[in-house]
């Protein structure tokens, strides 16, 4: 009897080794889901492609509310809120697909919103007003149909649900192991790439088939990539694994300098290489590495300073500090092409309109205009009261 047992605590272990696919587990609905993490749904026009209102970018402001610019008339076009009135907090992007907005809130709600006009074709709620599912640093991710998105709640655990896309309905949910998902996710051959604790899972975007699951020694924090072939993720500490889109098995891992780690966000991919920044404690690094063998091309450092942020522009990448360097790097070498010390700390994404000299990037005082060439801060949108604490906001030029 004690043999047998020895033996299968020795599979159990293997098992969590190797991280192979456990039992699939039924899918949830509706039916069966509590009501902290019921879906409900209204819908109010029939979705349709809209046209985009091309002069204009969308302000997902640091207080939690969405509004349009006009770039031209430098006015607003119209704004929407979350229904919870303290909402006062920007923690999620949005997605344009079709002319038609799709834009979660941290209360839990998600509205699909025409660009032109800023009416709603549908609004969904995840969880209820008394006991709010979180949606946090989250990109919706759209495809053949559907809206992805993963959510949090301390007191139910985190979820995985596709929405249908006609009306915000839920169309299925996988509930996750970890409670904690701030992590987008990746949408990749038809499959849905995702984090929670220290797994890694892959479902059927169509279905919510549970496909597979690995099990890593840490905890993953970083937002999975693909190059088109295979799939990339780091761990929160120093490690960046890449995994078979098929299997997930490890073809190859990264370890980061020392006393560098927390890749996060900042990674993307072009041209079968991988472009990311860490975090430091006396330095902190952009990296470029081949993505077929894990091999480093080339690393800039950036001394007792973090990069906050980076962003692919044209040929080069582009980034600020947390001490509000803004930078430019070109891709093949790593050789920094403009840099400039800002004197508005940014708190959002960059964004490039076609002239080929400006930029834009919201700070605390509002919409900055940034000119390459004189290197000019220009307040674009001003706000009329500023906020303690920031989190962050979002800005998306529509074209």
């Amino acid at each position: 009897m004690k043999q047998k047992l020895v033996t299968l605590l020795f599979a159990f272990s293997i098992i969590n080794m190797f991280g192979q696919t456990p039992a699939i587990k039924t899918n949830y609905s509706n039916k069966s889901l509590t009501a902290s993490d019921m879906v409900t749904n209204k819908a109010m026009k029939p979705v349709k492609k809209v046209t985009l209102d091309d002069a204009s970018i969308l302000i997902h402001d640091y207080d939690g509310s969405l509004f349009s610019f006009d770039l031209e008339t430098e006015t607003i076009g119209w704004t929407v809120k979350a229904t919870d009135s303290y909402t006062e907090m920007c923690a999620n992007k949005l997605t344009i697909s079709d002319g038609v907005i799709y834009v979660p809130f941290i209360n839990g709600e998600i509205f699909a919103i025409n660009n032109e006009t800023g009416e709603f074709f549908w609004k969904s709620r995840l969880g209820t007003i008394t006991d709010q599912i979180v949606l946090k640093d989250q990109t919706p991710v759209v495809y053949n149909g559907k809206l992805y998105i993963t959510a949090q709640n301390q007191n139910q655990g985190s979820n995985l649900y596709a929405l249908d896309i006609k009306d915000g309905s839920l169309s299925w949910n996988y509930k996750l192991d970890a409670a904690n998902n701030d992590i987008p996710l990746l949408v990749f051959d038809s499959k849905i790439f995702t984090q929670s604790g220290s797994n890694v899972y892959s479902f059927d975007a169509n279905t919510g088939k549970l496909l597979n699951q690995k099990n890593f020694e840490e905890a993953m924090g970083g937002k999975p990539v693909t190059d088109g072939e295979n799939i990339f993720i780091a761990n929160d500490k120093d490690f960046l694994f890449a995994l078979s889109p098929n299997k997930l098995d490890v073809l190859w891992q990264f370890k980061l300098d020392e006393n560098q780690y927390n890749i996060k966000e900042r990674i993307f991919c072009k041209d079968n290489k991988l472009y990311f920044a860490a975090h430091g404690t006396n330095v902190t690094s952009l990296y470029a590495i081949d993505s077929k063998t894990g091999t480093k091309i080339w690393k800039t450092d950036f001394k007792d300073d973090n990069i906050e942020y980076i962003t692919r522009e044209n040929e080069n990448v582009w980034g600020y500090t947390k001490k509000a360097k803004l930078f430019e790097l070109d891709l093949t070498n790593g050789e920094i092409a403009f840099e400039t010390k800002l004197t508005t700390l940014p708190v959002s994404n960059i964004e490039f309109p076609n002239d080929d000299n400006l930029l834009y990037y919201y700070c605390d005082a509002g919409l900055i205009q940034f000119d390459l060439n004189e290197k000019d801060e220009n307040v674009y949108y001003m706000r009329t009261s500023l906020m303690e604490n920031i989190y962050s906001a979002y800005l998306k030029i529509i074209r």
